[in-house]
């Protein structure tokens, strides 16, 4: 059968559902729910469909050659199965999602050890209430005032304060 060529890969729920927001939960089981019903109906169905008994129906139509005609037609007819014109595209995008979230993960990874390097700076600092005002300037040199390069109050540009 077709549906069931169709079905290359399960559904791991366990896992889905452990990507699946709280406020999301209702969606997931509806949509579990509907495919718990398609897959029982599709496993109910038989693998060939029922084979049609020509010469009952020779016997019981009254107009000769129609049934004839049926089941030459019937026989000449061939279903064409869908083609799969989604994966391809489906499996670019993981790919390229792949790549985008192991950047993420190497940029978070690089991001964590400055911070780790911020945080021990933090640590081992003169606690503030205890700095002068060369301490203060030292730790953070972005608070440091350019005395000579802007002689008046504040010390600093305008548009930088």
């Amino acid at each position: 059968m077709a549906g069931r060529r169709a079905a290359l890969k399960a559904i791991d729920w366990v896992a889905f559902a452990e990507r699946v927001p709280p406020n999301q939960r209702g969606m997931f089981n509806a949509l579990k729910t509907r495919s718990d019903a398609i897959s029982a109906k599709l496993a109910s169905l038989p693998e060939t469909p029922a084979a049609i008994d020509w010469s009952h129906y020779k016997t019981a139509v009254a107009k000769a050659g129609m049934v004839d005609d049926f089941e030459k037609k019937f026989k000449a007819l061939q279903i064409p199965e869908a083609a799969d014109t989604q994966t391809n595209s489906i499996n670019a995008q993981e790919a390229e999602a792949n790549k985008s979230a192991l950047a993420y993960i190497e940029g978070s990874k690089a991001r964590i050890t400055q911070y780790e390097a911020q945080l021990d700076k933090f640590k081992n600092m003169i606690p503030f209430d205890q700095m002068t005002i060369e301490d203060l300037n030292h730790t953070f040199p972005e608070t440091k005032l350019d005395k000579a390069k802007h002689p008046y109050w504040p010390h600093k540009p305008i548009t930088e304060l």
